[in-house]
C-alpha cells in the first residue's frame, strides 16, 4: 500500500503565497466587472435609467460567480492557515484535524451561464476551482494518514484468530 502525502511546511507556504496572490487576482477581476466600465451602464430613456434583460442576467451571474469563487478561495486559505498555525506550533495535531477539515467544493456553474462571461474572468474562474481541488487532493492525502485503514484491522484479526483459534 502506498504512503499518504507528507504536508510539508514548504508545500503549505508556496501553496499559501499562491492563494493570496490568486484571490487578489479574483478580486480584482470582480471589482472591475462591477465599476463603470464594466459595460452595465444602465440605458437611460426620458430620464429613467433602465437595464436591459440580458444586462440584469449578466450582472446576477456575475454575483454568484464572484460569491462562489471568493467562498473557494476563502476556504482554501483557511485551510491553508490552519496547516500554517500547525506548523508554527500554534495548533495542536488534534485541533487541525478537528477544525482544519476542508469544506466541501461549491456546486458547479452551469456552463450556459458561465457563457455570458467575458473569458477572463472564466478563466479566473477555472484557476480558482483547479486550486482548490489542489488543496482538496492534499486535504484527503493529509486525512488518510490518520484514517484507519480497515485492511489493516482485517489482518490483524486474522492473525489473532489463526494463533488463538
Amino acid at each position: 500500500m502506498s504512503k499518504a502525502a507528507t504536508i510539508s511546511p514548504a508545500i503549505v507556504e508556496a501553496l499559501y503565497e499562491d492563494a493570496l496572490l490568486l484571490a487578489d487576482e479574483a478580486r480584482t477581476v470582480f471589482d472591475e466587472s462591477y465599476g463603470p466600465q464594466a459595460g452595465m451602464r444602465a440605458v437611460t430613456w426620458g430620464g429613467t435609467r433602465s437595464v436591459t434583460a440580458a444586462q440584469h442576467e449578466a450582472q446576477v451571474v456575475l454575483s454568484c460567480e464572484a460569491l462562489r469563487t471568493t467562498t473557494r478561495m476563502m476556504h482554501a486559505l483557511a485551510w491553508l492557515l490552519n496547516h500554517r498555525a500547525y506548523f508554527a506550533g500554534e495548533m495542536s495535531e488534534f485541533q487541525l484535524r478537528r477544525h482544519g477539515r476542508l469544506p466541501p467544493p461549491q456546486p458547479e456553474s452551469d456552463p450556459a451561464q458561465l457563457a455570458v462571461l467575458d473569458p477572463h474572468t472564466r478563466m479566473i474562474i477555472e484557476r480558482t476551482r483547479r486550486f482548490y481541488a489542489r488543496v482538496a487532493r492534499l486535504d484527503r492525502a493529509w486525512r488518510a494518514h490518520f484514517a484507519m485503514q480497515p485492511t489493516a484491522v482485517h489482518r490483524l484479526r486474522e492473525r489473532l484468530g489463526a494463533a488463538f483459534g
